[in-house]
């Protein structure tokens, strides 16, 4: 295990964006922390997953930053350490949609507009009347749409192949999760609406301004040695994901699932939209976009991939007050948002106490297991919140 949390340091922390503080500085339980670090060892020992990191923030500092087990298991192992890069999987969705929400308050597109006012040829199969809050709120109606490999370096075809999606039910009438389908649609739509490159628009617009550069949405190929290999478990072992573990997937940057971080840099983002769109005095949207697009936006209505009302924003879910949620822990804050990334991690922010949280693995985990977990380590973050 690495310990990055070093009392009495100042400045920021890497690509964090965040300067360093200590737990009970920030109103939190350090012991309760200790206790989150403890299930992830004995996770990592019972060979659940290779490695992890973990990060917690509070009002734009970092109180626990922390690297456990290995990176990479083949050709040989690599120890994770505070500059490993963890595969984010569909946590990716939030920074994508967090470049619309931009282009919305900059004027270049609403809400409200269809996807095909801006690109015309997404009309087809009918398609036409999908909005972009639809989108962004898995309410667009074709969630089974997949993309073949062929598009992470060819986003002419990229563009081709959204617009060709089927739609599969009404648009509005139906909240179900899009696994791969929409965030893809919503990185063409950046792409037309700017004239660049997506990933060149997230980096120059969004992430750059607020200095999250372990935070990446297509690694560049100096970098590709930090990335954690991907792994599921099978038969007690640890089995590669070759399909992840390329330079080629590195470098993509999905729209859906492609980004790579450090849980400081995701705990860092998350600051910035707890505290209303800034981070150290560097502002990337208004307190009332952030405040908009992290509300509750398909109420009680239950998310048919996930059997559940998961209460979608335009990117992230709320906590809402149902019994129960996928990934936030049961006793957040109603307000709490954030998103996971399949069966290996979760980041969240409670806007109500400041505080942020990031967990990031490199092994995908089947249900319950998955979900057990994240509620247990989301609960421990809670309750650590001692102070107001």
């Amino acid at each position: 295990m690495t310990d990055t949390l070093k009392t009495g340091t100042s400045g920021a922390t890497g690509g964090a964006g965040l300067p360093r503080s200590t737990p009970e500085a920030l109103g939190l339980d350090s012991a309760r922390l200790d206790q989150i670090c403890a299930l992830i060892e004995r996770h990592i020992a019972e060979g659940l997953y290779p490695g992890a990191q973990v990060a917690v923030a509070r009002h734009g500092r970092l109180a626990l930053f922390r690297s456990f087990g290995q990176a990479r298991l083949a050709p040989e192992p690599v120890a994770a350490g505070d500059e490993t890069l963890w595969l984010l999987y569909s946590q990716t969705k939030m920074i994508v949609a967090a470049a619309v929400w931009q282009l919305v308050e900059q004027g270049a597109l609403s809400f409200s507009d269809r996807v095909g006012d801006h690109v015309p040829e997404f009309a087809r199969h009918g398609k036409g009347e999908v909005t972009v809050h639809q989108l962004l709120s898995h309410q667009g109606g074709f969630p089974s749409s997949q993309l073949p490999m062929a598009v992470w370096a060819d986003h002419d075809r990229l563009r081709r192949t959204v617009c060709d999606f089927t739609l599969e039910w009404t648009p509005g009438s139906r909240v179900h999760y899009h696994p791969a389908a929409a965030h893809a649609a919503a990185a063409v739509l950046i792409e037309a609406v700017t004239g660049r490159d997506y990933r060149a628009v997230i980096r120059e617009e969004l992430l750059d301004p607020l200095g999250l550069v372990d935070l990446r949405v297509g690694v560049p190929p100096e970098l590709h040695d930090r990335c954690a290999h991907m792994h599921e478990s099978e038969g007690g072992r640890q089995i590669p994901l070759v399909e992840t573990n390329t330079p080629e997937h590195f470098a993509a940057g999905r729209p859906s699932g492609g980004g790579y971080a450090t849980a400081a840099a995701m705990a860092a983002f998350y600051q910035m939209l707890a505290a209303g769109g800034a981070l150290n005095g560097v502002r990337v949207l208004s307190p009332r976009m952030v405040a908009y697009a992290t509300r509750n936006q398909t109420e009680e209505r239950v998310d048919g991939a996930m059997g559940m009302a998961m209460h979608r924003g335009l990117g992230p879910h709320v906590r809402g007050e149902t019994a129960a949620i996928r990934g936030l822990g049961a006793i957040a804050s109603p307000r709490t948002f954030g998103h996971g990334g399949a069966g290996s991690s979760y980041s969240w922010a409670d806007p109500d106490s400041g505080l942020s949280f990031s967990y990031l693995t490199n092994a995908r985990l089947e249900d319950p297991f998955h979900s057990r977990r994240l509620d247990l380590v989301s609960n421990l973050v809670h309750s650590a919140l001692v102070e107001p």
